[in-house]
């Protein structure tokens, strides 16, 4: 049975739809009302306020605990100055992902990592010759994330942190609603947001404190349902869903890399001495053989094929995880040239997006392809064009107004 969160008791009473899914072994709100869209509609014109602590967080100590860290991590942690923090992958030996997260600095010698799943053995495996201490720390420390255009404005209500000054990736100590904690400017929502890290004794505190100070601003606590439309829309990955984690793969087909996942920008394979380095040069050399893209499906072919069931076109609320092949155009009959990951209809850009891995000579944009598609159970295909990504990227994520212009003597 799931174990319950600090907020379990809080987020259970606001619940209405009784829609629970377990999360890294607890019990997480799928959405509170009957479907997500009230609260999918928080996030990009308000603010939601969703409980976060199921996810894997790690306290790394020590004189050599960015030494350390960078050794496991894609990111060069040396270089990650306190306040401030990293968005990155861990690989095995073979460079094939195992998870992708955070990296905190919260001074030079204390770093809070976050993952999707439990990693406590492989951080212990790798930390002999070094002068750390790892904690999991998970069960003790509680974690919300309040994502939307107005969180700035909700949670400077609670906090004495400077919220106009904290830049994007920025983290920083201090009171939230009269106990003390750590203010992250991160999310997963591709919007502008903020991660709050307190001890799980003071979580109820702090959860009742948002909802107040977000009231006369209509913040909504929010589920997974809504999450996942919005990470999508954001162009973000999802371990499990996106890539396969390569302790969980049973075929080598089923792995990948970074840069088959659309995370080798955190990549710095210039530098020596981290986990999979080695692997992902030569891959380098040889070229990647895949590639994540975005790709819009046609809307048009979308209602001419419903309309051959004498149908209207579906759109749900909620994203889809099944994956499903992606041919080149018109190549249905032929071999699938990819798979379509993750999707889902864009209340916001009115556009229907799709994240997929694709062999590399189908990734350039403007390319077309040809995703399956299924009406009244037969197996169609509908044209996906590929698009940039991220598909929704607004300035406010970013913007930081005490921030000095680029440019601008320091």
């Amino acid at each position: 049975m799931p174990r319950k969160t600090a907020l379990f008791e809080r987020t259970a009473d606001l619940m209405t739809s009784v829609a629970w899914k377990e999360w890294a072994g607890y019990a997480a709100p799928c959405n509170f009302d009957a479907h997500s869209e009230r609260e999918y509609f928080a996030i990009r014109h308000s603010a939601g306020l969703l409980d976060l602590s199921p996810l894997a967080k790690y306290m790394v100590t020590g004189a050599d605990a960015a030494r350390y860290l960078a050794r496991i991590w894609t990111r060069d942690i040396t270089r990650l100055k306190p306040g401030r923090v990293a968005y990155g992958c861990m690989c095995d030996g073979d460079g094939k992902l195992l998870d992708d997260g955070t990296v905190a600095c919260l001074d030079p010698e204390t770093f809070r990592v976050t993952s999707s799943e439990a990693w406590l053995g492989w951080f212990e495996r790798h930390s002999r010759g070094y002068q750390v201490e790892i904690e999991d720390c998970t069960d003790r420390l509680a974690a919300l994330a309040l994502q939307g255009p107005l969180s700035r404005e909700i949670l400077q209500v609670v906090t004495e942190v400077d919220l106009d000054a904290m830049r994007f990736f920025g983290v920083a100590a201090g009171s939230i609603a009269g106990v003390n904690g750590w203010i992250s400017r991160t999310g997963y929502t591709g919007d502008l947001g903020y991660e709050i890290w307190i001890a799980c004794e003071d979580a109820l505190t702090v959860y009742d404190a948002l909802l107040v100070a977000g009231k006369p601003h209509y913040l909504e606590p929010i589920g997974l349902d809504a999450l996942d439309v919005a990470r999508i829309e954001a162009g973000f990955v999802m371990q499990g869903v996106d890539y396969i984690s390569a302790q969980h793969c049973l075929i080598e087909a089923r792995k990948s890399t970074p840069e088959d996942a659309g995370l080798g920008w955190t990549v710095n394979l210039e530098r020596v001495g981290w986990i999979g380095r080695e692997a992902l040069v030569q891959e380098q050399e040889q070229g990647p053989k895949w590639g994540l893209v975005g790709l819009e499906l046609d809307w048009a072919e979308i209602e001419a094929l419903h309309e051959e069931y004498g149908l209207p076109p579906h759109l749900s609320p909620l994203a889809c995880r099944n994956a499903v092949p992606v041919y080149s155009e018109g190549g249905a009959t032929e071999k699938p040239v990819g798979q379509a990951t993750s999707s889902s209809w864009s209340p916001t850009l009115k556009r229907y997006l799709v994240l997929a891995q694709v062999h590399r000579k189908y990734a350039d944009l403007g390319t077309r392809l040809s995703v399956e598609y299924t009406v009244e159970f037969e197996r169609r295909t509908i044209t996906g064009t590929v698009v940039e990504r991220p598909f929704f990227d607004p300035e406010r994520k970013t913007f930081t107004p005490k921030a000095a212009p680029k440019g601008a003597s320091r």
